[in-house]
């Protein structure tokens, strides 16, 4: 279905950092360049909001992703990674996203959902059913086929991968080394900001 984007529209994004990230990562060894995303998501109309939901670590590395963000105009929500007994990991922001998205929609136009996860088909329903444009930009070789369909515009990231991923030129060999699974060198740009969470499930 196509959908008009015309200037006058106000628009909302609200961007599953986790999702997004752990799909970069796993598809393309690299990172999101979120300042294309966010830019491909507004579409020229006019932004009410943009947001950020970021899973933060004890090592307290997020600080310079949160201040790159920051500068392009994107605010940022934190929630500590939760550590079980036995070590499992629980961190998604789920229900926030969702909730801020259902409280904004009656001054938005549009809302834009940067996430693949297709835990939000009801969300984007809630949205077209109480008359907002509800639109979903992801990389669509990780997105849920129902989330696709639910929307009302779907961006692929995937068909033009290159302009939202930034690829380093090497990565960390310590890891690699060690035996585990290779990552991902940190960016010493600060406009280029790496996203620090725990490995979510995507769906």
């Amino acid at each position: 279905m196509a959908v008009i984007k015309h200037k006058a529209q106000r628009v909302a994004v609200f961007i599953d950092t986790q999702n997004l990230y752990h799909s970069a990562k796993n598809l393309y060894r690299a990172r999101v360049n979120f300042a294309n995303v966010l830019k491909e998501a507004v579409a020229g109309r006019t932004l009410v909001r943009a947001i950020a939901y970021v899973v933060t670590t004890e090592s307290g590395e997020e600080k310079a992703f949160f201040d790159a963000l920051t500068k392009i105009g994107i605010e940022t929500k934190t929630k500590d990674l939760q550590i079980f007994y036995g070590g499992a990991k629980k961190a998604d922001w789920d229900v926030g996203m969702a909730v801020d998205a259902a409280k904004l929609a009656p001054k938005l136009d549009a809302v834009v959902l940067a996430t693949g996860d297709g835990d939000f088909v009801p969300l984007v329903e809630y949205l077209k059913n109480v008359g907002v444009q509800a639109e979903v930009i992801a990389f669509g070789k990780s997105s849920s086929a129902r989330l696709k369909e639910a929307a009302d515009d779907f961006i692929d990231m995937s068909a033009e991968s290159k302009k939202f991923l930034m690829t380093p030129s090497r990565f960390a060999f310590s890891s690699i080394m060690g035996g585990g699974e290779p990552e991902l060198e940190p960016d010493v740009e600060e406009d280029q900001p790496k996203v620090v969470g725990s490995d979510t499930d995507e769906k």
